[in-house]
């Protein structure tokens, strides 16, 4: 089953994010990106008045093949951009991993994506790529898009998400233990018995939203 994770990435860390300076623009959204061979040319938009400067620095780059001038609106500007990304390891990451970019928004906080990976594993070896290319990833959600409905996390909630990590950080789950639910009670101040129920709904949210298909789940 396919997953849909939403991640931050700073724009000094892959280079079309370092072509698309936003020092020159307020915010980016790209449109669409059209992969040819190691050419990938996307569509993207420029909000607010262009600054003149803004051309000048994408042409700069060695990369950069072209780009022009699509459509002008009175508050935003979409460009073509002819770009081989082969030296881009952000994107390399993608393709290698049969990643789909639902989206992509750059402002000065950095950079937001939205890709879509067949299965968990891939998404897995994306992030592992990133790491070993010493890209910066700050996962902001992972879902499921057949379940969209169900929030971030795989249908956690925030105490639920929160129980759960405190007890795989703590050994609840190691072989001997290394903690009880007592401990763990102490540490998120509520009952004993509260923190049972919450890590037995944990589970069952997870393994609902993250491992079971429509191939697997019971009949009713």
């Amino acid at each position: 089953m396919s997953v849909i994770t939403e991640v931050r990435i700073p724009p000094e860390d892959f280079e079309l994010g370092q072509i698309l300076n936003l020092d020159e623009a307020s915010a980016i959204e790209l449109e669409t990106l059209v992969p040819s061979g190691d050419v990938t040319v996307p569509l993207f938009w420029v909000y607010e008045p262009v600054e003149h400067g803004f051309l000048d620095t994408v042409q700069r780059y060695p990369t950069v093949n072209s780009v022009t001038e699509v459509d002008v609106f009175e508050d935003r500007t979409l460009f073509r951009l002819d770009w081989d990304a082969s030296r881009d390891h952000l994107f390399r990451c993608i393709l290698d991993h049969e990643g789909q970019i639902l989206g992509a928004t750059g402002t000065s906080d950095g950079w937001d994506f939205e890709i879509r990976f067949s299965h968990r594993e891939a998404l897995s070896q994306y992030q592992t790529c990133c790491e070993d290319a010493h890209i910066s990833l700050k996962v902001i959600r992972i879902y499921n898009p057949a379940n969209p409905g169900v929030g971030p996390w795989y249908g956690l909630s925030e105490p639920q998400r929160e129980a759960l990590m405190l007890a795989v950080q703590m050994g609840y789950y190691d072989i001997p233990r290394g903690c009880t639910t007592a401990e763990l009670a102490d540490e998120l101040e509520i009952s004993d018995q509260a923190v049972t129920e919450r890590l037995r709904r944990a589970i069952g949210a997870f393994t609902r939203h993250a491992l079971l298909t429509p191939e697997t789940e019971p009949e009713a």
